[in-house]
């Protein structure tokens, strides 16, 4: 998976489809109208506003299904999930937050937490809380999983590129190891690109060293389709 150091590898803003239901937010207290209210026309159309999968979304979804990895649980508590994996990673340098306009999750594994400098090993101390992710896919099973390396841009782009790429994989790997199924999860590296703080080249800057978690939620009418 080679990408050019030019080349930005950027997701769509996508707006999010209102829907009917009404429910309570758990991490703030507030009525509000669901993201996750899923089933007939509505369902679809909102899954429709899901992009940036690695791979595309219908062909992943139909080999999640076939390979029975989901499409057992009613309803997908995002709100929820996000709450528990805030309580679960709290004070450990991880932020966990909704992207996609509110569609899907991305939990930012820093640097400093997962890797040694230069090296593509998860720490010993940080697979506990890798563990408590894994387990979060697992409760939460109706979802498709990214997992995406960055550097900074210190050092070749050549070698930056491949160093995300090997901790992008080995992340999904330890999530596979635990348990999570691996026709749910796709993995690629970003090098130097997607900066989170903009910066010339060979600057030392921690924000743009890390591994990103997304979690794409399905609505069931997408899971329908896909056993059909």
């Amino acid at each position: 998976m080679q990408i050019s150091r030019k080349i930005t590898a950027g997701f769509a803003a996508l707006s999010l489809l209102t829907v009917s239901a009404c429910v309570t937010d758990p991490n703030t207290g507030e009525k509000k109208i669901s993201r996750t209210a899923i089933g007939g026309v509505g369902g679809a159309a909102a899954g429709a506003l899901l992009g940036g999968l690695i791979g595309g979304k219908t062909g992943r979804i139909v080999g999640a299904v076939g390979g029975g990895a989901i499409g057992g649980v009613v309803g997908y508590k995002m709100d929820q999930q996000i709450k528990e994996l805030k309580d679960q990673t709290a004070g450990s340098g991880v932020d966990v937050t909704s992207v996609d306009g509110g569609n899907a999750i991305l939990v930012n594994l820093p640097d400093g937490v997962t890797f040694a400098t230069g090296s593509y090993a998860i720490s010993p101390g940080f697979q506990t809380l890798l563990d408590r992710v894994a387990n979060s896919l697992i409760q939460y099973p109706n979802s498709l999983v990214d997992v995406y390396g960055y550097t900074d841009t210190v050092g070749s782009a050549a070698s930056n590129q491949r160093l995300s790429e090997q901790r992008a994989q080995a992340v999904a790997n330890y999530l596979i190891s635990r348990g999570v199924s691996s026709a749910r999860i796709r993995w690629m590296g970003f090098g130097e690109t997607n900066l989170k703080v903009a910066t010339g080249d060979n600057v030392n800057e921690p924000l743009n060293r890390r591994v990103e978690i997304k979690i794409v939620p399905l609505s069931e009418a997408e899971i329908r389709a896909a056993q059909g």
